[in-house]
């Protein structure tokens, strides 16, 4: 190789490393927008079921889609007519109390320690305390101010990411002929399919999780009203939200009601926590899989990485985000890498001696004698 061919190839590298590491630095500062891009995406495959059913029935694109953003806004109105002033009425007593409620369970907890030899609570801190540590004015007005930005952050979001939504619903087509110019033209038929079946289990897992969320949160209302537990109506509403976070929903909805209960009675607590434990059992062994109804056939171990990397990686929105990514993967995976595989039909044994080894060198054992 000469002096200007190694030259060139020098500074091809130096180039592609120039523009990989700006690439990677513009993701590393927009990477909040393309989670709300995703966000967005997934709400309008979600919705786009129900449009395109109506289309399909002789509806023009825009009617349907204006009709079924009504019915959703007509839904999400009535249960906030219903829900939000017991929500907030209750979610203002707990505040009130919260210290109270702090003061009690640290209470029983130390009182537990004291009997485990070596568990005893630590002495408890100087008179003083709690109002050294109360915020002066200037502070809890700056405070103030910030959580007034972050309130208008939120509403600003929320708009631009209902616009995409809509924008994708009412005119799909520029969108769609997007996705397929990422493909070539012997790509675009596994392209079909995998989109297809990844809109099919976003929509199961959509639709299973607002059933499953609204009979969690009617339930856990119902009994915790029952055994007096103070903000029933606010931990119906946060179980409502829990399902959305498969497996880890389950300690955020069960913990915090289990702690107040705490500061109620022993017996209270117990009482809580033996429901939430048999209504997540009932709930993930027989209601929640009639209701996906094999929409999501996803072993629970990828869904659960996903759930901890997007967390590490991109915190709440990243958690929410995890299910319908792995769902995603899942339908380009096989349509693009697994249907290519020739077939084996040695597969089933092979997997048998994966999951049983001793068994199955018995078995080759036998043969070879």
């Amino acid at each position: 190789m000469n002096a200007a061919a190694l030259y060139r190839t020098l500074v091809r590298v130096i180039l592609f490393a120039a523009a990989t590491t700006i690439a990677l630095w513009l993701l590393g500062q927009v990477y909040s927008a393309i989670l709300l891009l995703l966000v967005a995406l997934v709400l309008a495959v979600v919705i786009n079921k129900p449009v395109g059913d109506l289309e399909q029935k002789g509806w023009k694109r825009g009617w349907a889609s204006l009709a079924v953003f009504l019915a959703i806004l007509l839904v999400i109105g009535l249960i906030a007519w219903i829900v939000v002033p017991k929500v907030n009425q209750q979610l203002q007593v707990l505040l009130e109390n919260l210290l109270q409620y702090i003061e009690v369970v640290q209470k029983r907890l130390a009182d537990w320690l004291d009997v485990i030899p070596g568990m005893e609570a630590p002495t408890k801190s100087s008179p003083g305390g709690l109002s050294g540590g109360l915020p002066s004015l200037s502070q809890a007005l700056l405070r103030i101010g910030n959580i007034s930005l972050s309130v208008l952050n939120v509403i600003l979001l929320l708009i631009i990411i209902i616009s995409m939504v809509v924008y994708a619903v009412v005119n799909p087509k520029p969108l769609a002929t997007l996705y397929f110019s990422f493909f070539h033209p012997r790509q675009r038929e596994p392209a079909t399919k995998a989109f297809q079946e990844a809109a099919v289990m976003l929509s199961g897992w959509f639709k299973s999780n607002v059933i499953g969320g609204f009979i969690e949160a009617v339930a856990t209302v119902i009994v915790l009203s029952l055994l007096g537990v103070p903000g029933a109506w606010v931990w119906g509403a946060l179980a409502l939200f829990a399902e959305l976070i498969p497996k880890l929903g389950f300690y955020l909805m069960a913990v915090p009601p289990t702690l107040v209960a705490l500061s109620i009675s022993n017996a209270t607590a117990i009482w809580v926590a033996v429901f939430f434990i048999v209504m997540d059992e009932v709930m993930g062994d027989v209601v929640m899989p009639q209701l996906r109804s094999n929409t999501m056939n996803i072993h629970p171990v990828p869904i659960l990485f996903m759930v901890l990397a997007m967390g590490a990686a991109f915190g709440f929105v990243g958690i929410l985000l995890a299910t319908p990514l792995t769902a995603i993967f899942k339908a380009y995976y096989e349509n693009f890498y697994e249907r290519r595989l020739p077939e084996d039909p040695e597969l089933p044994s092979r997997i048998m001696a994966i999951i049983h080894p001793k068994t199955s060198r018995q078995k080759e054992n036998q043969q070879i004698g």
